[in-house]
């Protein structure tokens, strides 16, 4: 079996679309796994990932890139704090639409969560975090970080929000984790919600194809409603905003027109 089979046979175990990925880093990232487990090719690891469903999960997960932290990129956060919430608000009032895509551990929308409570009660606060990845979604719903993972985010949050576990875990308080509903969902294939205020996307799409890119931010522009913001990653600007119906605000965020 060569790559191409390969990717029809995740296809259709996983509905994962191997072909909107960038192929030469993923399939590197593949060889490697494979050749790491001491399989022999592609044929050997498919049929070791359709008869053993913790192999297809662990295969998952590491196609999944998780990289995460709380509060990551510290300057977008504030452009969102000081601009972006309270212009939201005073167009759709306190109980906001929010979805964090593809949430990985759930650091993303439990700082949306911690920043949004400086402007509405907790109890108004419902984030939709959605990510491919069962298993990162598992660690996200039971909200234990390592100290690293915290490492960016602003010290009122931590000691209002964490509770220290052991000697460098910490544990998120059950106030925030009430403001975020988990679910699994796949960009590529999944439909989408309407009516949304605010998107987060951040440091995922950096390795999706341009087609594959152009087409989730076409669906995001959807989703929002006339004036709703896509907050994208540091290193994912929107070259072509204009013709996917944004307009372009401090770099990382688009405003829907």
């Amino acid at each position: 079996m060569d790559y191409e089979g390969f990717k029809s046979q995740v296809f259709s175990l996983t509905k994962i679309d191997l072909n909107a990925y960038k192929e030469r880093q993923m399939k590197r990232r593949i060889d490697a796994l494979i050749s790491k487990n001491k399989f022999k090719g592609y044929d050997d690891y498919v049929a070791a990932i359709k008869a053993n469903s913790k192999l297809l999960e662990e295969f998952v997960n590491y196609l999944t890139i998780n990289v995460s932290e709380f509060y990551r990129n510290p300057e977008q956060w504030r452009v969102l704090e000081s601009e972006i919430f309270p212009e939201l608000i005073k167009a759709s009032g306190k109980s906001l639409k929010i979805w964090s895509a593809a949430c990985s551990t759930g650091d993303e929308p439990y700082s949306l969560a911690m920043v949004l409570s400086k402007f509405v009660p907790l109890s108004s606060i419902n984030i939709l975090a959605t990510d491919i990845d069962k298993q990162v979604l598992e660690k996200a719903k039971l909200g234990l970080y390592a100290e690293k993972s915290l490492a960016g985010l602003p010290k009122e949050y931590v000691s209002k929000y964490f509770t220290k576990v052991g000697t460098s875990s910490y544990q998120i308080s059950n106030d925030i984790k009430k403001c975020v509903q988990f679910k699994q969902h796949n960009l590529l294939k999944d439909s989408y919600p309407t009516g949304y205020d605010l998107i987060l996307c951040r440091n995922v799409l950096i390795y999706f194809t341009e087609e594959a890119k152009e087409e989730v931010y076409r669906k995001f522009n959807d989703t929002l409603r006339k004036g709703g913001v896509l907050f994208v990653g540091s290193t994912e600007q929107i070259i072509k905003y204009r013709e996917l119906n944004y307009e372009s605000r401090k770099s990382f965020f688009y405003i829907k027109l």
